[in-house]
C-alpha cells in the first residue's frame, strides 16, 4: 500500500469503523467495545508506520492526497503530511485505543452509539489535522461540534444539557465569524489573481491591507481563542469537563483543545503575517493572562475535574507564549507542549474517572490516605501530577521549558537594546505559572493521596490489569517524550522554520528574520 493511501485509510477507518457497527447487534456491548478498540489499535499501528516514514529531511507536504471536489469553487479533497500536524496526528491516533478502553466500565447506556460518536469525532478530529484545504479544514472543524455535543449531552453528568448548549454557542458563535472571514479572503484572492482556490499554499501568498488583515485574524483568532481556550474566552471548559463523561474529558483535553492552538500555527498568523506582528504585544498578554489566571483558578478549586481543566488553560497559555515568541525554539517548544498536555492531562482525566467508578464523587474534600489504599493508583497519579508539573525527565518539563526559552530568547535583545521591557516582563510573569503549577498539583496530590483516610466507599480496589495497561502506555509516553525529545523536534524543525519565515517579514525588528535578500521570506 502507498503511503499516501495509508494516510487515507488512517483518516477513514473511523467511518468503517462506524459501518461495521452497523452490522453488530444493539445489546452486544462486549463485542461493541472489542471492535471500537481493534480499530483504533489498527489505526494507531498504521499511524506510527506512517510517522517512521515521515522524513524530516523534507521540507512541506508528504502522503498528499489531492483529488478535486467542487473543481469550479476551487474545493479539492486535500491531505497529507507536514511538520506541524504529523506529532498530534500521532497524539490523536494513540490516546483513540486508550478513551475506547477506559470507557469499557464507564458506559452501559446507548453503548453502540456511545462509541460511533467516538468514531466520529476521532475521524473529524485528524481530518481538521491533515485538511489542506481552508474548505475541508471548515467542514472537519464543524463536525467535531456534533458528537462532542451528543457526548456530553447524552453521557454527562445532570448539568450536561447547560454544559453542552454553553460549549455549542460559544464555538458556533466563533465559527460563523471565522467562515465569514474564509469566504472574504477567498473572494479577495479571486480578485487580485484570478484564482479561486481554497488550497493552503494559495491562501498564504494573499497580501491584503493591514487594516483588513487585522479584522479577518480576529475573525480567524476568536474561533480558535474559543477551542484553545484563552482568557476569557475560557468559561464553556470547566462546565464541559465537569459535566462530561471520563471519554469525554480525555477527547477535550487531548486532542480537541489543540485545534485551538494548530489553528493559529497553521491559518492564523501565517496567512495574515503582518496582522500577526502588529497584534504579537496582545497575543502574548492574553498567554501570559491564560497562564497566570487559570493556575490561581485550578489553586481554589475542590472539584478534581475542576482543578484539572483549570490546569489545562495555564498550560495552553504556554502554548500560545512558545508561537507568539516566532522564535524557533519556542515554536517547537509549543509544539512539543501540545503532545506533552495531551498525555498528562488525558492521563489524570482517565484517572479521576477511575477513581469516581470506585467512590462516585470528585470532591476532593471526600478524599485523603489514597496511597495507603490504593498503591498502585497512587504512583500513577503521582507520576501524571509530577509530568505536569513539569518535573526534568517528564515531556511537562521540555514543552515549558522551550517555551519559556524561546520567549527569553525573544525578550532579552530588545531589553539590552533598549527597545522594549514589555516582552521581557511578560517572560518573567510566565515563570510564574511554572510556580503556582507546582502549589496546586501538589496541594491535589497531598489532600488526594496522602493524610487521614477520607475513601467515601471501602474496600476499594486497586487499578485492574485493563486500567493498568492504559496507564503504562500513558506515562511511557510521557518519559519517552521527555527523554529523547531531539527525535520528535527533529520532524517539527523545518516546518517550524517555514511558520517564522512565513510570519517574520520586516527585516529590522527582533521579533523578525530578514530573507537572505532582505525582502520578504
Amino acid at each position: 500500500m502507498s503511503e499516501p493511501a495509508m494516510l487515507n485509510l488512517v483518516l477513514f477507518l473511523p467511518v468503517l469503523g462506524m459501518v461495521m457497527l452497523l452490522l453488530v447487534p444493539r445489546d452486544a456491548h462486549g463485542t461493541v467495545r472489542g471492535l471500537a478498540l481493534a480499530v483504533m489499535l489498527l489505526q494507531l499501528a498504521l499511524t506510527v508506520v506512517l510517522y517512521q516514514a515521515f522524513d524530516p529531511q523534507v521540507a512541506g507536504l508528504q502522503f498528499e492526497t489531492r483529488l478535486p471536489w467542487i473543481a469550479d469553487w476551487g474545493v479539492y479533497y486535500h491531505i497529507g503530511l507536514d511538520g506541524l500536524n504529523v506529532l498530534l496526528v500521532l497524539l490523536t491516533a494513540f490516546l483513540g485505543p486508550l478513551v475506547v478502553a477506559g470507557a469499557f466500565s464507564a458506559i452501559d447506556k446507548d453503548v453502540k452509539l456511545f462509541y460511533a460518536m467516538v468514531f466520529l469525532i476521532q475521524f473529524a478530529m485528524l481530518g481538521t489535522f491533515v485538511a489542506q484545504d481552508l474548505f475541508l479544514f471548515y467542514v472537519f472543524w464543524e463536525t467535531m461540534l456534533i458528537p462532542m455535543f451528543l457526548i456530553i449531552g447524552i453521557w454527562g453528568g445532570e448539568r450536561r444539557i447547560y454544559a453542552t448548549l454553553k460549549f455549542v454557542l460559544y464555538t458556533a458563535f466563533g465559527s460563523i465569524l471565522m467562515l465569514a472571514a474564509v469566504i472574504y479572503l477567498v473572494l479577495s484572492l479571486q480578485a487580485t489573481s484570478g484564482i479561486t482556490s481554497f488550497a493552503f499554499t494559495d491562501l498564504y501568498g494573499s497580501r491584503l491591507p493591514l487594516d483588513i488583515q487585522v479584522l479577518l485574524l480576529g475573525a480567524f483568532a476568536l474561533s480558535f481563542a474559543i477551542k484553545v481556550p484563552v482568557v476569557p474566552f475560557h468559561t464553556w471548559l470547566p462546565d464541559a469537563h465537569v459535566e462530561a463523561p471520563t471519554a469525554g474529558s480525555v477527547i477535550l483535553a487531548g486532542v480537541l483543545l489543540k485545534m485551538g492552538t494548530y489553528g493559529f500555527i497553521k491559518l492564523g498568523f501565517p496567512l495574515f503575517p503582518d496582522a500577526a506582528r502588529a497584534l504579537t504585544p496582545a497575543v502574548m498578554v492574553l498567554a501570559v493572562v491564560s497562564i497566570v489566571y487559570g493556575a490561581c483558578l485550578a489553586l481554589v478549586q475542590d472539584d478534581i475535574k475542576k482543578i484539572i481543566a483549570y490546569s489545562s488553560i495555564s498550560h495552553l497559555g504556554y502554548v500560545m507564549l512558545g508561537l507568539a515568541s516566532f522564535e524557533l525554539i519556542g515554536i517547537q517548544g509549543a509544539i512539543i507542549q501540545m503532545v506533552s498536555h495531551g498525555l498528562t492531562a488525558g492521563g489524570l482525566f482517565l484517572m479521576v474517572g477511575m477513581i469516581y467508578e470506585r467512590c462516585h464523587t470528585r470532591d476532593l474534600a471526600a478524599y485523603g490516605g489514597l496511597a495507603r489504599i490504593l498503591p498502585v493508583y497512587s504512583v500513577f497519579f503521582m507520576i501524571l501530577t509530577l509530568a505536569a508539573i513539569g518535573l526534568p525527565t517528564t515531556s511537562g518539563f521540555t514543552g515549558e521549558f522551550l517555551v519559556l526559552l524561546g520567549a527569553f530568547d525573544a525578550a532579552w535583545p530588545q531589553y539590552a537594546n533598549g527597545a522594549a521591557t514589555w516582552p521581557l516582563v511578560l517572560a518573567c510573569t510566565a515563570v510564574l505559572g511554572v510556580v503556582l503549577g507546582a502549589l496546586y498539583m501538589l496541594r491535589l496530590a497531598q489532600k488526594f493521596l496522602f493524610g487521614e483516610s477520607r475513601a467515601p466507599h471501602a474496600p476499594l480496589t486497586d487499578l485492574n490489569l485493563r486500567e493498568k495497561l492504559i496507564l503504562v502506555a500513558i506515562v511511557a509516553a510521557v518519559f519517552v517524550l521527555g527523554l529523547f525529545p531531539d527525535s520528535f523536534m527533529q520532524k517539527t524543525e523545518l516546518a517550524a522554520r517555514e511558520y517564522q519565515q512565513q510570519v517574520l517579514v520586516e527585516p529590522e525588528s527582533r521579533w523578525v528574520r530578514a530573507a537572505p535578500d532582505g525582502g520578504s521570506p
